[in-house]
């Protein structure tokens, strides 16, 4: 059911814990799954230096939590901000169709975190990020 890639990064998650002096946090969740998602940054110059994850869910969640992480580390927050749920199921080597919702989330954590940033920056991060579902409102 699950790839090798999935497999390996729910059994090795790569940048999993907190940053506690973290420049941006940014949590989704899925009420309907019960899957929540929370991402740390810390940007230096627009680029992502850190980033960690906590997530509550599946096998699924937290493989899709643990790739994006690294898919965006050392990159700038417009790269970043690139990132889609179809690159990070590519990345995996697929997800079984009723679990792409759990890519989806990896996605708007990602983005959530970054307004979070922009927002604490002075800057309204909806016209960068664009519209957040209701799910990334905490």
């Amino acid at each position: 059911m699950y790839t090798e890639k999935v497999m390996d990064h729910f059994l090795n998650p790569r940048n999993m814990g907190e940053i506690q002096d973290a420049d941006a946090v940014g949590e989704v969740g899925n009420a309907k799954c019960g899957d929540i998602m929370k991402m740390y940054l810390k940007i230096d110059n627009n680029v992502i230096t850190d980033i960690k994850f906590k997530t509550f869910g599946c096998a699924s969640a937290i493989a899709t939590s643990s790739i994006a992480t690294e898919m965006i580390k050392g990159k700038s927050i417009d790269e970043a901000l690139q990132l889609t749920n179809k690159a990070v199921v590519e990345a995996l080597d697929g997800l079984p169709a009723h679990k792409i919702h759990c890519s989806v989330l990896a996605e708007q954590a990602v983005k959530a975190a970054i307004a979070d940033y922009y927002r604490k920056q002075g800057i309204d991060p909806e016209p960068i990020v664009g519209k957040l579902t209701e799910a990334d409102h905490h």
